[in-house]
């Protein structure tokens, strides 16, 4: 007998083949991979699971979430009409709160799935299922969810209230035995929405083992798994670790991984493949037709004129501006010190494909510059704590050639250009040539060397004070002011006080090749 797995991963809201910074189609988005779908299942039995991270990410669900709040949530009336078998709850699907969330799987027509997040009072899982069974004629198949433990070191910690997050790989050696025991399935697949933290071949970190990503490690030590879904990195990858074949099939809907079985009486094989969608790949013209007002109603909001720029706030060289500043970070930074009341502010360019602002600003650039539903902290820090925050953002480059490129630890096996910040309010030097945690060359506070000593008050956006990033000298520190309005609306309504934003940029900092 034969059956496919199909899976989609960290979708981020995106129905329509479109980024919304303009209306150029792109081969993306759930309309298109609903095409694929299509073709598969047509000559054979298949299973559907979203993977995480479904509900947010893109200027649709913002608008569903933030302006529209009492419409059905368009991005489940998507998943209900390709018939999802099943969905894991992603680190994303906090963002907007657990009413938001609550009502998302309300709506769905599927169970979601996480096993290791529990109500802290009794230890149950706190939302759906931690695992489901599916029979396809005689063949019974195990589907335990799981979801990166890391969240309580980015999310907001009013939207996660009472919930504990379990160690993954140790909540996957408890639930697969036991699932194994009750259920006696046939086939049992783990769904992770995590990533690997190793090369799958060489078993090499490549990147720092803080827990975030665990799917190595769930291979090497979870007896009994027969397929792995991870997901989460936004990366294109099939592959085995130790006999376990796993696949994570990307991000914003680029492609459809299928995972083939053979099965008699017995598993045959197992063979995971990704399915890309390319410019062949045509619109589900239902799926398309199923929002169509959603999507009118997100368009006519993106396009409302805000302010008028005078001067130059575009971007067109993403390296440029992260070597020397420019007036969109300045403004960004200029703002944050207004809302928080405080003289120092961090903030970064969050995505190379960032525009800035055009002459005319709309909601579409805003949305298209802030993609994250960031709200501000101002934290207590010492200047110590600012001189390794600083040391950290400038490990973001290296000398090559006597050229400064990105460090590649920063673009696999994901890029994070979001992990490296501009400061304002200070004035410092960095020295690339210096050995890294000794680059940081000058740092003046009011014209004068900061005293180390001394404390400070700093306002960033909420992923980086809870130390997201890596950025461990914020973990834990006093959180002095806490600003929860959504970072997109702080700019929207500073905008809309303007009748024009005028480009503005002073020298914050220097960085030095040698």
């Amino acid at each position: 007998m034969r059956l496919s797995i199909c899976v989609t991963s960290d979708v981020h809201g995106y129905i329509t083949p479109s980024n919304y910074r303009n209306r150029v189609e792109e081969n993306m988005g759930l309309a298109k991979v609903a095409t694929l779908l299509n073709k598969l299942r047509k000559n054979k039995d298949t299973i559907l699971i979203d993977n995480g991270d479904f509900i947010q990410g893109s200027p649709f669900t913002y608008y569903f979430a933030k302006k529209a709040t009492n419409y059905k949530n368009p991005m489940i009336k998507v998943a209900n009409q390709l018939k999802y078998d099943l969905a894991v709850i992603g680190n994303h699907e906090f963002n907007y709160g657990m009413d938001y969330l609550q009502r998302a799987v309300n709506e769905s027509d599927f169970p979601w799935l996480s096993a290791n997040v529990v109500n802290t009072m009794d230890q149950e899982p706190f939302l759906g299922k931690p695992y489901v069974i599916k029979q396809i004629g005689d063949i019974r198949i195990a589907v335990l969810g799981m979801t990166t433990h890391f969240i309580p070191n980015w999310e907001d910690p009013n939207h996660i209230k009472d919930l504990q997050f379990e160690d993954v790989c140790e909540s996957t050696k408890k639930w697969v035995p036991l699932i194994r025991e009750l259920e006696k399935p046939d086939i049992m697949i783990v769904s992770y929405h995590g990533g690997l933290e190793r090369d799958p071949e060489t078993g090499e970190a490549t990147e720092e083992l803080t827990g975030e990503n665990q799917a190595y490690q769930i291979c090497q030590e979870v007896e009994g798994i027969d397929l792995l879904i991870t997901g989460h990195q936004h990366r294109f990858l099939t592959g085995e670790i130790k006999g376990v074949p796993f696949v994570q099939p990307g991000n914003n809907g680029q492609a459809l991984a299928e995972i083939k079985i053979e099965y008699d009486e017995k598993i045959l094989s197992i063979k995971p493949t990704l399915h890309y969608v390319d410019n062949e790949t045509k619109v589900d013209h239902h799926v398309m037709e199923r929002i169509r007002n959603d999507e009118k109603q997100v368009q006519d909001f993106l396009d409302q004129t805000i302010t008028t720029v005078e001067g130059d706030m575009e971007i067109t060289d993403p390296m440029g501006v992260r070597l020397k500043g420019h007036p969109f970070i300045h403004y960004i930074n200029q703002l944050q010190m207004k809302v928080a009341e405080v003289d120092i502010s961090c903030t970064a360019l969050f995505h190379d494909k960032s525009p800035g602002f055009p002459k005319q600003v709309t909601m579409r650039d805003i949305v298209s510059n802030y993609i994250y539903p960031n709200t501000l902290k101002v934290l207590e820090i010492s200047g110590y704590d600012i001189k390794a925050a600083l040391e950290k953002a400038a490990s973001y480059f290296q000398v090559e050639a006597g050229e400064i490129v990105v460090n590649p630890s920063y673009l696999t096996p994901k890029p994070q250009p979001y992990n490296y910040d501009m400061w304002q309010g200070i004035y410092y030097e960095i020295l690339l040539s210096n050995p890294m945690g000794e680059r940081v060359i000058t740092i003046n506070y009011h014209g004068k060397p900061m005293d180390m000593n001394q404390t400070y008050h700093v306002v960033m956006n909420n992923y980086r004070a809870s130390g997201g990033g890596d950025y461990s000298m914020f973990k834990g520190k006093e959180v002095v002011k806490d600003i929860p309005l959504d970072m997109t609306e702080v700019i929207t309504n500073d905008l809309l006080k303007r009748e024009k934003l005028q480009a503005e940029y002073k020298k914050h900092f220097q960085i030095f090749a040698n």
